[in-house]
This record gives structure tokens, C-alpha cells and sequence, in this order.
């Protein structure tokens, strides 16, 4: 994944539903190759509103057999960035966007004969339709299940696309969408994907030994309790893939005591084989949000702890990380950490973005 900008112009908007739109970026032949992607992965958008610099980062709908590079951004109450693509955001319009990145998927073959089963809520179906169409392309004997949920059917976004998918892939792609705030013809289906409808999904739709993949997308709560409720059941954790499309619940900062002389940590970062370094206050900022504010050029995205851009290698000294919902335990055993989830905790600490 490259850590550079680059500025592209918006090919085509489509209002996908009152407060949601889909923007497709049109990629020159001279980057063609920069940004090719795997279905389920996101891309970084940067611009400056109101004077303020900001980055937000959006998965794409899209998938890559169709050649397009498409995200859907769904308006947030007071959201500086999602306001501004909703509401000003024009065809011809040019941006800066950082080449695509994620983890958010799984190897796929035309051999392959597997069974997938999908949980999305919200916006949180704009990664798993991109997953979805390019499973039923490119797997011919695959088939995938759907669970989406929405408050009201007005509200669910690629609507007509999901249902000419069915139409298109009938033996293949079962669909089945919830609704919370909308009375439904069957009552399994009225309310919000939890916990104790895995349970009854699982005894009526699906069997959970039948699956080979699961694939969540949606809000934080929604997300672990799934995959708590999907490890009861004896589901192997690597078969199970998650993508938070927003971290609601609020985590304290860690407070340690130190006896050291000095108040602050010596930082030493490396990236692009340049070393800086900077001291950093105990039980202030994350090692990101310090660099950043030294004015480093350092790759992140969701700053949550879930997309691994921000992942670094610590080389010396120890820190303490928060959260993590990326790196694997075979990546946190070779001493890879999440850069906007670690706190300093030695008086000298090395990390190195290049390994």
C-alpha cells in the first residue's frame, strides 16, 4: 500500500438513498497499477474544510472485475467530511486519495466451492456488496448469504442493486433484510442484528458447521457481540472477518506511574528510511497523534485500532496498546503494534514504519 496522495477527479455521484451517496473516482492509466485493490478493501480521502485538514477513510463498493472505484459515504450528523461529499461535492470535483488498503477479505478462487455468510448493517453493506459481487464472479460454485439490517426500507442502500444480484445469482444469493423501526411480514426479521438472532439464524437458516467464512460489518456493538456469539458456537476466530465502519465505545487513556527522571519518552520513528525523533509526554497523546502533531507524514485511517494502516514495528522500549481489532497474534508476537493505540511506557521507544 503506497502512503501517498494523489489527486483524482470524481467521474459520476449517485444519491443511493436521502442521506447516502456513492462517488466513483476516475483513475488515470498512470496510476492504474497503484491502485488496484481486493474487493472489501478502503481508500483515504483528504481535503481541507473550513480550514481544518481532514482525512476520512471509506471502504469500496465496488469490485475490482468491474473496473470502478466507487465508495459510498452516508451522511453523519455534524460529520465535517461526510457533510461535505453529501452536500457539496461535485462531478469534476478533484480530491486527494490515498491508494487502497484493508484487510477486510479473503483469498478467492475459481475453484473454490465455500459458503459465506454476511452480517452488515447501515452503511456497514458498502464493503460487503464490493465482497459479495466479486465472491459470485469469480467463484462459480460459492454461495452467500446475506443478513442486513436498516430502520426502515427507505433507508437501505443498494437497494436495487442487492435485488438484481439476486435475480442475477437466484441459486446462489439468498438475501434477508431486517428492519428495526418498520413492521416486517415475519417477526425474525423485525429489529437489530444481535446476538440472539445469530442464535435463532443459526437453528433456522444456516448451519454454523456448513460455513466456511463469516463476514461482519457494522457498528462496534453489533460487531463483537456476533463474534463472541460466533465463537460459542465453536466458530474458528480466523474464519470469522470484521470491519468497524465507526469505534463507539469511548476508552480511558492509560495512566501509568513513572519513576523516571524525565517526564516525557524519547521517540524514535522511522518511515521511508527517514529517522526523526521527539520526546513524548507521558499519559498524553497516542504515538500517531504525537507524530502527527510534530508534523510527520505518517499512515493511518480509522485511528480505532481496526484497519492496521497506522501498524508499526516496535524495535525498542514498550508501550501500551489499547485496542485491537487488526493484527493477528502472530503479528503481535514479532512486536507489531497499532501506532494510534500505543502510549509510551519506557523512557526510550523505536518503531519503524518500513519493516
Amino acid at each position: 500500500m503506497s502512503h501517498e496522495l494523489y489527486e483524482l477527479k470524481v467521474q459520476n455521484i449517485n444519491r443511493e438513498t436521502d442521506d447516502c451517496v456513492s462517488v466513483e473516482f476516475a483513475i488515470p492509466d498512470s496510476l492504474q497499477a497503484i491502485f488496484q485493490y481486493t474487493q472489501g478493501q478502503y481508500i483515504s480521502l483528504e481535503t481541507e474544510i473550513q480550514g481544518q485538514l481532514l482525512r476520512r477513510s471509506y471502504s469500496l463498493c465496488s469490485a475490482p472485475y468491474e473496473k470502478k472505484w466507487c465508495i459510498a459515504v452516508k451522511e453523519v450528523h455534524n460529520g465535517a467530511f461526510s457533510c461535505y461529499i453529501n452536500q457539496q461535492l461535485k462531478i469534476g470535483d478533484s480530491i486527494l486519495v490515498q491508494a487502497p488498503g484493508g484487510r477486510f477479505f479473503t483469498k478467492l478462487h475459481p475453484d473454490q466451492e465455500k459458503n459465506y455468510v454476511f452480517f452488515a448493517a447501515g452503511s456497514g453493506i458498502t464493503p460487503v456488496i464490493g465482497i459479495i459481487k466479486q465472491i459470485l464472479f469469480e467463484e462459480p460454485k460459492s454461495s452467500v448469504l446475506l443478513f442486513y439490517g436498516n430502520q426502515r426500507t427507505e433507508q437501505v442502500i443498494f437497494l436495487e442493486e442487492l435485488l438484481s444480484l439476486k435475480n442475477r445469482y437466484i441459486n446462489r444469493l439468498a438475501l434477508h433484510f431486517l428492519l428495526s423501526r418498520e413492521e416486517t411480514e415475519e417477526e425474525l426479521f423485525h429489529g437489530r442484528i444481535n446476538a440472539e438472532k445469530l442464535n435463532r439464524f443459526a437453528e433456522r437458516i444456516f448451519k454454523v458447521e456448513e460455513v466456511d467464512e463469516f463476514f461482519m460489518c457494522g457498528p462496534e456493538t453489533m460487531i463483537l457481540e456476533l463474534r463472541e456469539g460466533l465463537q460459542q458456537m465453536g466458530v474458528d476466530p480466523h474464519r470469522i472477518h470484521m470491519e468497524l465502519f465507526g469505534v463507539q465505545i469511548q476508552k480511558p487513556k492509560p495512566h501509568f506511574d513513572h519513576t523516571a527522571e524525565s517526564e516525557n519518552c524519547l521517540v524514535r520513528m522511522t518511515l521511508d528510511g527517514r529517522t526523526f525523533e521527539f520526546n513524548l509526554a507521558y499519559n498524553s497523546d497516542n504515538l500517531l497523534d504525537a507524530a502527527l502533531k510534530q508534523g510527520a507524514n505518517l499512515p493511518y485511517a480509522c485511528k480505532g485500532g481496526v484497519c492496521c494502516t497506522c501498524k508499526t514495528k516496535l524495535v525498542k522500549g514498550d508501550v501500551e496498546m489499547m485496542v485491537n481489532y487488526g493484527l493477528e497474534a502472530d503479528e503481535i508476537e514479532n512486536g507489531y503494534i497499532l501506532s494510534c493505540q500505543s502510549f509510551p511506557k519506557s523512557a526510550k521507544i523505536e518503531v519503524n514504519f518500513d519493516q
